[in-house]
């Protein structure tokens, strides 16, 4: 039997006798539980952590480990900062499921960062190293980037573009600190506070931040699995008088959508009848698997088009470097901001990004990421089918970073996320991906997360979860 299937059972045991111990009841010692259950005292050691991670139990160096009791917990009063922080128009959560850290030896589908094993660190290392001995880590950079990375992200938009298009040129690109720092510099130079922005619903929770911050008015456009409908997008600019729609036409996150060349036309056509600008994030352009759609920034030389490029998922998180691609006077206001912000992004950043995405391994390396993303895809549908066939996909994602998966209508979805984490999963709470009320139950599935080999045991604890 393997050591998965005997910490399963071994848990599963544990836990159904703390159900019924008093609490601060002693569990049996090491020795005897691996006497008794015939496992390793590795897997009980792993067994208890994960249990300590759920809260369950708790460890007494030199005494033992017990069924932890509840604590009563002194109340504090935090009425004060209500007025402190004044009045905000929807409430946030403190943390996005996607960054909170991992509980423990809970198994993370929340992760919204590809694992370490699927990040270039050979190259990274290697460019630190060579980056502590460049000017750039004593110098001032240029606010709208150095002149070098800003040529590679034109260069790459470049060799996309259709002969019969004028392209951009390097000076079209805005180098950012992160796509993050990206969106909220474009919402706040192009849409303004107060104004309305369309939003894909479901889009990126990091967008529905960055537009809360900037103060713009949300108008959420309903997106499905083909992406949103052309008609209610026109109807809705016309309606509303936006002039920005904020969209990932590439492997949408969450959704996994890619905008057919038809559908992308079309949308294109409506902003620009509206004078408007579409705000195009393009994430997830080193996370191909079976398709690899051609930026709708290379189908446009009027300005329309304002395209926003991330490195830091695919680099390093540490990384945070990313690039705006804007013409005209789009451009312009985009710098002013920058330089009333954070003046400019970290030129050490700049030239450990540009000294990874020019070695000749970086190609190898996008290649061979594509086809590990696609066996931890298929890996993750596989074992969703088996053992929690409830759970459905409406689209396989062809390229992107996780799954969105729809539950049951009849469930409670907070219900299912908590009885998930107790039992040792961290899932993505659909909900969050809404800039408006959610229109269904989704969790999103993270396959790029770490431990693909415990895909199957995430997949046994949903499919528990949701059968209450």
């Amino acid at each position: 039997m393997s050591n998965d299937s005997s910490g399963d059972r071994l848990a599963t045991a544990l836990r159904t006798w703390i159900a019924s111990a008093p609490s601060g009841a002693q569990l049996p010692s090491t020795r005897t539980l691996v006497a008794e259950h015939q496992v390793s005292p590795v897997t009980v050691q792993r067994a208890l952590r994960s249990l300590a991670a759920q809260g369950l139990v708790e460890s007494r160096p030199g005494v033992g480990t017990f069924v932890r009791g509840e604590r009563p917990a002194r109340p504090v009063d935090f009425g004060w900062q209500t007025a402190a922080l004044g009045v905000q128009g929807r409430r946030t959560p403190g943390t996005p499921t996607a960054l909170r850290p991992n509980d423990g030896d809970a198994i993370a589908l929340q992760s919204g960062y590809p694992a370490r094993e699927l990040l270039p660190e050979r190259l990274v290392r290697a460019a630190f190293a060579r980056a502590a001995r460049n000017e750039s880590l004593l110098d001032r950079t240029p606010s709208a980037g150095i002149p070098e990375l800003r040529s590679w992200f034109a260069t790459e938009l470049q060799s996309l573009t259709p002969a019969r298009v004028a392209p951009a040129s390097a000076r079209d690109v805005v180098v950012t600190p992160g796509s993050q720092g990206g969106l909220l510099t474009t919402f706040r130079a192009l849409v303004g506070a107060g104004r309305p922005l369309l939003m894909e619903s479901p889009t990126y929770w990091g967008a529905i931040l960055a537009a809360e911050s900037a103060g713009v008015d949300v108008i959420p456009v309903p997106s499905g699995p083909d992406g949103p409908d052309p008609e209610v997008v026109e109807r809705i600019l016309a309606e509303t008088g936006a002039r920005a729609f904020y969209a990932q036409p590439a492997f949408a996150s969450p959704t996994g959508a890619v905008w057919s060349s038809e559908r992308a036309e079309r949308i294109l056509d409506a902003v620009r009848t509206a004078g408007a600008f579409l705000i195009e994030d393009d994430y997830a352009r080193d996370f191909s698997i079976d398709a690899e759609p051609a930026p709708l920034a290379t189908r446009d030389e009027s300005g329309h088009v304002v395209y926003i490029r991330s490195l830091s998922k695919s680099v390093a998180p540490a990384v945070r470097v990313a690039a705006i691609v804007a013409r005209g006077p789009a451009r312009d206001r985009i710098v002013a901001d920058i330089q009333a912000d954070a003046m400019y992004t970290s030129g050490v950043l700049q030239t450990v990004a540009l000294d990874v995405i020019t070695q000749p391994a970086w190609r190898t390396h996008v290649r061979r990421l594509g086809r590990q993303l696609s066996e931890r895809r298929d890996l993750l549908l596989r074992s969703l089918h088996e053992h929690a066939p409830s759970v459905s996909v409406d689209r396989v994602p062809s390229g992107g970073l996780a799954l969105w998966a729809r539950l049951p209508h009849d469930v409670e979805l907070a219900a299912v996320v908590d009885r998930c984490r107790r039992n040792g999963l961290i899932v993505g709470v659909g909900d969050e991906w809404f800039p408006a009320e959610p229109t269904g139950n989704y969790l999103r599935l993270a396959y790029a997360g770490p431990e693909p080999s415990r895909f199957e045991e995430a997949a046994k604890i949903l499919g528990s979860a949701l059968a209450g």
